[in-house]
């Protein structure tokens, strides 16, 4: 038999639907502030970053500072051609939340650190106590590039003091290098300061008699302690480097003052550490004292059922349908009952009271 051709399909065609260009956004739209510095003294005029690093190649001195606001790969890539930027550093900048770390590419330096704050919260709240961001420093012998992601610890005021201090920025773009680091290192030293701050109100309200404790909140913040140590601790090894590296392309005095940062990071490195100790100890603490409330709970109950337990037992045996039972026929008999009831249950109440069982 002759096969029937098959019918028209009803969906049409089914054309593939190519994905739309995607519209790049100009580089500038990411920078915050380019400036080109001589002599320790900011250019006037506006520059975009390639303009800047033409201005420093023509002048034969000088270099460009660029600083970036959460820019996506498209303006990365555009400003890692200006500046000759590795591919793999620049990776890192786009994808952000890295580890702190240094990496050196022949003479250019690339600092990645995390930046920490602090939200204002109620102490018994379950709710983020510790915000992070990033901030990724790079430093060649003529430029400095400064990219943060974040909508904290801006560096507008480290730009506005460093231009205030010329003699500090004559030494280059080690110079931002040290400003930017020991800017994010001083927000670790407020952050732990405010943390601080909680866990003695948290350990006062635990030690406080009758007080009620919340040890969910506790948990909270020792989670959030873990995550200010992630960020701040990795960045000591670093700090190291630039300071006491002696082969690392950064004036001499520059390498002085990043001694002082990395001495200023140990020193609050150390401090969130004991936090987490005193977090575990609270933790211990509380729970301590949830035990000693539940066994006062525990105690009262039991001397309030003893209590309950002698009327109950004495109602229970005249409750028996007997007639030869003491004092039955008796017109004092039921007065009796009860004032032995009511002698009973008093001296209990007064025994478990003296032994503060109630």
């Amino acid at each position: 038999m002759p096969s029937i051709p098959p019918l028209p399909s009803f969906r049409g065609q089914g054309r593939a639907h190519s994905p739309l260009p995607r519209i790049p956004v100009p580089t500038a739209r990411a920078v915050v502030d380019c400036a080109v510095y001589v002599d320790g003294r900011r250019l006037p005029g506006h520059f975009s970053h390639a303009d800047a690093m033409t201005e420093v190649s023509n002048r034969g001195t000088g270099f460009v500072w660029v600083g970036l606001h959460d820019p996506d790969e498209y303006q990365m890539a555009d400003i890692a051609k200006t500046f000759d930027l590795h591919p793999l550093a620049v990776e890192d900048v786009v994808h952000a939340h890295q580890r702190p770390k240094l990496e050196r590419y022949d003479d250019t330096l690339f600092l990645v650190l995390r930046t920490v704050s602090y939200v204002p919260h109620e102490i018994h709240s379950i709710s983020e106590i510790v915000e992070t961001g990033d901030i990724m420093v790079f430093t060649g012998p003529n430029f400095a590039v400064t990219v943060r992601h974040g909508e904290h610890t801006g560096l507008a005021g480290v730009r506005k003091e460093l231009e205030c201090q010329p003699e500090q920025l004559v030494y280059g773009p080690g110079a931002v290098l040290h400003a930017v680091a020991d800017h994010v290192v001083d927000s670790y030293v407020e952050v732990a300061q405010s943390v601080e701050n909680d866990i003695d109100e948290m350990e006062e309200e635990i030690f406080t008699p009758r007080s009620r404790v919340a040890v969910e909140s506790i948990y909270q913040l020792k989670r959030e302690v873990v995550e200010l140590r992630r960020a701040v601790n990795p960045l000591g090894t670093a700090l190291e480097a630039l300071g006491r590296n002696t082969g690392m392309p950064l004036p001499k005095e520059v390498r002085r003052y990043m001694r002082d940062v990395a001495d200023h990071h140990v020193a609050v490195a150390e401090r969130i550490n004991d936090f987490d100790e005193a977090l575990s100890a609270l933790i211990t603490a509380a729970l301590a004292k949830v035990g000693v409330q539940q066994n006062t709970d525990m105690r009262k109950i039991s001397a309030w059922v003893a209590i309950a337990a002698v009327p109950t037992m004495i109602a229970g045996i005249y409750g028996m349908n007997f007639e030869h039972m003491p004092e039955l026929k008796q017109v004092w008999g039921y007065p009796a009952v009860l004032l032995l009831i009511t002698a009973i249950c008093t001296g209990l109440y007064v025994n478990f009271h003296r032994n503060n069982w109630l």
